[in-house]
């Protein structure tokens, strides 16, 4: 029988940390990354493009929400300012925004191709950038967490522009690290696969769900929190020794 794991209480993992989350409005993955920063102590500030899904979901936790474009760097730069206004510093960066899409690269425009992978890869790059100048300045270590995907490392069927978009953000990943090793900065990132979630049912087929599930050795998609809880242990101490690495959150590695 296919079980559900237990929801996990909070150990204060990120006990005061102060966490920003982007794309963190709505049901998905970027929304239970702020919820269980917040269950392991963090002061969180959440962003998001959609502004009244925004409202919502900052209304919902009892956080900050501030709107952001990551494909604009005002935005980026803005959403850093404000969180360290608000709270102060800025001790973690979890880069959650990206955009997909399914298309054949036959049939695949310039402007789709570049949609995807500003968000995605390029808007990780801007957030991750302002991040890391901001601990350079603060001089007190920190970490960034980015969301990749095990597309990163394997094909699928009209997903040229997010894969890609995907193995980018792990090459970002890795040599971030390296830039930010000097600094006490640890980045890595996470490589998913299916996080089940409402936003997701709505834009994706039975049948493309369904063999995406039949892959995975538990039979099951991962339900976001999963997801959120190995973010939390890469923004977290338990990872003190971890950068530049990608960590798979699926049976789907290759």
């Amino acid at each position: 029988m296919i079980t559900v794991p237990k929801y996990p209480g909070g150990k204060d993992l990120l006990e005061d940390k102060v966490v920003v989350v982007t794309a963190a409005a709505g049901t998905g993955i970027g929304s239970a990354a702020a919820k269980r920063c917040l269950e392991e102590g963090a002061r969180v500030l959440i962003s998001d493009r959609h502004e009244r899904r925004l409202a919502e979901t900052a209304e919902e936790l009892g956080v900050p929400g501030v709107p952001c474009d990551v494909t604009r760097e005002e935005d980026v730069q803005h959403l850093i300012d404000t969180a360290v206004e608000h709270y102060g510093r800025l001790d973690v960066l979890v880069n959650n925004a990206g955009l997909g899409g399914t298309c054949s690269l036959l049939d695949m425009t310039d402007d789709e191709w570049s949609r995807v992978l500003d968000v995605t890869l390029t808007g990780t790059f801007r957030a991750t950038r302002a991040a890391l100048r901001r601990f350079a300045e603060q001089n007190t270590g920190g970490a960034i967490v980015n969301n990749a995907s095990v597309l990163g490392w394997r094909a699928q069927e009209g997903q040229a522009h997010y894969a890609a978009a995907k193995a980018g953000v792990m090459a970002l990943t890795r040599c971030a690290a390296v830039d930010a090793a000097p600094y006490d900065v640890r980045v890595n990132a996470v490589a998913p696969t299916l996080a089940m979630h409402a936003n997701l049912a709505k834009v994706t087929t039975d049948e493309l769900l369904a063999e995406l599930t039949a892959r995975e050795v538990s039979g099951r998609a991962a339900q976001p929190w999963e997801v959120a809880n190995v973010m939390v242990f890469l923004a977290s101490e338990y990872s003190s020794y971890l950068t530049g690495e990608v960590v798979s959150v699926s049976a789907q590695h290759a």
